[in-house]
């Protein structure tokens, strides 16, 4: 697992090979205005070559309609349109779907919200020369939290914690969704078995692609609050989510979960 800590990117092995890398940058949105457009040029700044994927599930405040206009004039964004509010984990399915069928190598998800900054991308894509699936990670050396309430601090820790019992992946942040996926060990992956939904879709996946022999990095980023627009959580879905990792990680604890 890796910990890397330090800023020199261009240091990094394989900072250079990105660059000859087909990348999907992927960004499910859902009311996200305010944000999007910025977020693009910031994405672009960092990884100018990359394509950005926006998911967006019939907005009301016209983020698909923002989304269409700028890849009218920029050929480097796709548009997929959903009818109505589906959820990140259909969301990423979707993405990991598209970039199989589109023959990209590295598929990249980020928060539509600014709370994973752009800035991180180069690092986390240099881990992909040694690693299937990179992490930007909170709970490494040189990661953490911004303005988090306590509330949500502990939740998150014990999740994690939960995690790493149950599913026995060696790993400190399995509930974030800043990663990065190798495309070509995502078809290796039975993501026909995930049945999260919602905020434990990160950690099912993340899972199934462990289970399908996926070698785990991760890369320290200050996860940030949202510059624009209102928070998604919420509390009947995140207790939802818990017993789906009690029920998938229980069977995984008990020996039901099959390697690959």
């Amino acid at each position: 697992m890796s910990e890397q800590s330090g800023t020199d990117v261009s240091a990094l092995p394989g900072h250079n090979q990105t660059a000859e890398r087909r990348i999907l940058v992927s960004l499910a949105t859902y009311n996200e205005a305010g944000n999007l457009a910025a977020l693009i040029v910031e994405i672009h700044k960092f990884v100018p070559h990359a394509d950005v994927l926006v998911i967006d599930d019939n907005s009301p405040d016209g983020t698909g309609r923002i989304a269409d206009e700028l890849a009218a004039i920029d050929l480097r964004i796709k548009v997929l349109h959903r009818p109505g509010k589906q959820g990140l984990g259909t969301a990423t399915l979707a993405a990991m779907k598209y970039a199989m069928d589109h023959q990209y190598d590295y598929l990249q998800n980020l928060d539509a919200d600014f709370s994973h900054p752009p800035r991180y991308l180069p690092g986390i894509l240099a881990g992909m020369s040694k690693y299937d699936v990179m992490i930007g990670s909170r709970y490494i050396q040189g990661g953490g939290t911004e303005n988090w309430p306590l509330k949500r601090r502990i939740l998150s820790r014990c999740v994690n914690t939960l995690v790493r019992f149950l599913f026995r992946m060696p790993v400190k942040d399995a509930s974030g969704a800043y990663r990065c996926y190798r495309v070509s060990k995502l078809r290796e992956t039975r993501l026909d078995k995930v049945r999260s939904r919602g905020y434990s879709f990160q950690q099912e996946v993340l899972f199934r692609c462990y289970k399908a022999g996926c070698k785990i990095g991760e890369y320290p980023i200050l996860f940030e609050n949202r510059r624009a627009g209102a928070s998604k959580v919420n509390g009947k879905e995140a207790l939802r989510s818990i017993f789906m990792l009690l029920f998938v990680g229980l069977r995984n604890f008990f020996g039901l979960e099959r390697r690959g």
